[in-house]
């Protein structure tokens, strides 16, 4: 099989999976997960006194109640996880400064064992640039790609069969600064994603305004600058992460300075901008303490999810299927303080939301008509919680 025939058969897959969600989605059902019970959650935390790497808990999909987190791993800083696509292995950064007495973080790779949830470490590898804070296996499992915040920079780094990291096959370094003297100084990129073909990698620059778009190549591990090369952000907004609708028609990136959402029209990575929303309610000013985190759309597609750092709260929109545009639908407290990631369970069923400053992590259960949130009663102790993923079990 050639490259083009597995990425359409790739892209047809991946198709078909949104088109079930989207049949299932009025029932509340989803077919393609309907005989799992559980799933592992995987926590990124920042260590400290009273955390020391990488936590787990399982999710019973039916109640929403989680198992008190227990230690997978111990290592620094795994603030961003990311779970390869045959579920075997996860990836994590390594959220410092220096490593191998140079400039730059680290990414680590783990294998994952199913029967418990622990993870077994595998290597690790520089990633090339300071302060990597996410990252993203593609879709063929070839290649981890991480964006490097402090270091302004991102890199893609092959993997081997057996899960482990090589160094690093390209390298970027964004240059720039914008409007923001004291967050905007110089480049900060924010994260990296990928579309459904594994063609285009997206990295929101909150240094820049700019959401730059790179041709991605699985087969080499190379990024190469796009035409267009970014799609531009309003001045001082900090756009942080992107998040790409299922049927990939839209686009969305939550803004981390100006505490808004900004929707976009894609076509084949050229961007046309539609709507910017604040994730705030109606006549809320952008207090200094506050900014936004994580952003993640419902796998049927019809909502948009993004947490509010200060205001403690998961903004909730509709998305409309024509035109893409939000409307807000709620403003759910997170029961806790600075919820700087969350995540949606594969079955859309629940919300899982890590609150870093109060230490706990909350499940909310999602209404499949209207998207809404409700605590499900579920809130576990976790230090400094950041990134929450999922790992289904069968």
């Amino acid at each position: 099989m050639n490259i083009f025939q597995l990425i359409s058969r790739r892209a047809f897959q991946r198709t078909a999976t949104f088109a079930l969600a989207m049949l299932f989605a009025l029932s509340g059902a989803n077919p393609l997960f309907a005989r799992d019970k559980e799933c592992l959650v995987y926590l990124g935390t920042y260590t400290g006194a009273k955390s020391k790497g990488i936590y787990v808990s399982r999710l019973n999909l039916t109640s929403g109640a989680l198992t008190p987190p227990a230690l997978a791993a111990e290592i620094s800083s795994p603030s961003f996880l990311a779970i390869h696509p045959n579920h075997r292995f996860l990836y994590a950064v390594n959220e410092v400064s220096s490593f191998g007495g140079k400039p730059s973080g680290a990414v680590s790779a783990f294998a994952i064992d199913a029967a418990t949830g622990k993870l077994t470490f595998l290597n690790q590898q520089s990633s090339v640039g300071a302060g990597p804070c996410h990252l993203v296996v593609d879709g063929a499992g070839k290649n981890v790609l991480v964006a490097n915040y402090s270091g302004g920079s991102i890199a893609s780094l092959p993997l081997d069969a057996d899960g482990r990291l090589g160094e690093a096959s390209a390298f970027i370094q964004h240059k720039g600064s914008s409007v923001n003297p004291q967050r905007q100084e110089g480049p900060h990129a924010h994260g990296i994603y990928l579309d459904t073909a594994d063609r285009l990698a997206f990295v929101p620059d909150l240094g820049l305004d700019k959401l730059m778009i790179y041709k991605f190549d699985s087969a080499k591990g190379t990024l190469t600058a796009n035409e267009p090369a970014f799609a531009p952000l309003k001045p001082g907004a900090g756009p942080r992460h992107f998040a790409l609708h299922p049927s990939g028609h839209f686009a969305y990136v939550i803004n981390e300075i100006h505490c808004t959402v900004t929707a976009f029209e894609n076509h084949a990575g050229a961007f046309k901008e539609l709507q910017t929303i604040s994730t705030l309610p109606e006549g809320q000013t952008v207090l200094p303490s506050f900014s936004t985190a994580e952003l993640e759309v419902h796998p049927s597609g019809k909502f948009l999810y993004g947490s509010n750092r200060g205001h403690d709260t998961i903004a909730v929109f509709s998305i409309d299927s024509k035109t893409g545009k939000l409307t807000t639908v709620q403003h759910q407290s997170t029961l806790g303080k600075i919820p700087r990631g969350f995540g949606i369970d594969p079955t859309g069923a629940f919300l899982i939301a890590g609150n870093q400053d109060s230490h706990n992590v909350v499940a909310f259960r999602i209404d499949a008509k209207t998207g809404r949130l409700a605590p499900t009663g579920t809130n576990v102790e976790v230090a400094a919680p950041v990134c929450v993923k999922f790992v289904m079990l069968k």
